[in-house]
């Protein structure tokens, strides 16, 4: 999620907002806007792309206006600026106008490093947007939204969320709103299945739970879900490994408390409980099957097979009886 990494002044002269989060480069920008606003209703506001913002442009917008107005100049993916504008840039920081608010949006990274030093050395205020490509990100993404406006939710009630929607932030923050506006109370898991049932059926966390689970037929049917509606393959296998790996971490590990488990293997405490649910099956040998049985469904959505769907549902099939190994022993 967004973070202010200098001082929290949204109306400092200049705002740095640093990452590949398009969610959270727009509400850096809106939060600025909204600032400037509240500051001045007739807050001229100017969003450019790199090819807009030419030599002397920026010049022309920060120049004394007859009547001082407050202005807001975004400036987005400010990495692709040309070295003439770059410079005109630079310039500026070293002396803003009053009554401006300058806002870069920059991917970071080497390209246009010098533009990001220069913001970085007058003291820009600056917003951390990295992209969320960790699910444990996008987890504490949904449990932020909801601490934002007051309102509490089961630790599984988020993760069923993220299960549900999958890694698009817009999609997660708009399902929060709409979760928070249309329930009262504590959100909890039961509520996300009611709303987003077809969605999380069709999730490849669902498939990997299914099937760890021993339920094979349940876990081929979502599986093929999942594929109809457009999950890519590769997430699939990235949830059966994470399955199986959590089953072998716990059947692995010392006896103790969910917390005191949580803490040794890097998982909630909630999901031990979950993993503990689903481990009653397995034995060492079934486990090890499994993870074979994913390295080769992962190889083959990966190019070294002709059909992934086939390679997907032998998996599922291997898994589902491996986890009903200590029965059949």
């Amino acid at each position: 999620m967004a973070k202010n990494t200098a001082n929290d002044d949204l109306l400092a002269p200049v705002t740095l907002a640093v990452g590949q989060e398009e969610l959270l480069l727009d509400r850096a920008v809106q939060e600025v806007v909204a600032a400037a606003r509240a500051a001045d209703a007739d807050t001229d506001v100017r969003d450019l792309s790199p090819e807009q913002l030419q030599p002397g442009t920026l010049a022309e917008l920060t120049s004394p206006s007859l009547f001082a107005e407050r202005k807001v100049v975004v400036v987005r993916n400010a990495q692709d600026l040309s070295a003439e504008t770059v410079k005109d840039v630079q310039d500026y920081l070293k002396a803003p106008a009053e009554e401006i608010t300058l806002v870069l949006l920059h991917a970071g990274g080497v390209k246009g490093k010098k533009l990001l030093d220069a913001a970085r050395k007058v003291g820009a205020r600056e917003v951390a947007c990295p992209k969320m490509t960790k699910p444990a990100d996008r987890l504490a993404f949904v449990r932020q939204e909801f601490r934002a406006v007051g309102r509490s939710a089961t630790p599984e009630a988020c993760q069923a969320l993220v299960d549900a929607i999958g890694s698009d932030l817009r999609e997660l923050a708009s399902a929060v709103s709409q979760l928070v506006a249309d329930v009262e109370g504590t959100i909890d898991e039961a509520v996300v299945g009611r709303y987003y049932t077809g969605r999380a059926e069709a999730s490849s966390f669902t498939v990997a739970d299914r099937a760890v689970e021993g339920r094979a037929a349940e876990a081929l049917e979502a599986l093929r879900w999942s594929l109809a509606t457009g999950v890519a393959p590769v997430m699939i296998t990235s949830a059966l490994a994470q399955g199986v790996r959590a089953i072998g971490k716990l059947s692995s590990a010392r006896g103790g408390r969910p917390g005191d488990l949580a803490r040794e293997l890097g998982m909630p405490p909630w999901k031990i409980d979950r993993v503990r649910q689903q481990m009653r099956g397995w034995t060492p040998e079934g486990v090890s099957v499994a993870l074979r049985a994913v390295a080769e469904a992962d190889a083959g959505v990966k190019g070294g097979g002709d059909d992934p769907e086939y390679a997907l549902e032998k998996a599922v099939v291997v898994i589902a009886r491996a986890a009903r190994s200590r029965g059949r022993g």
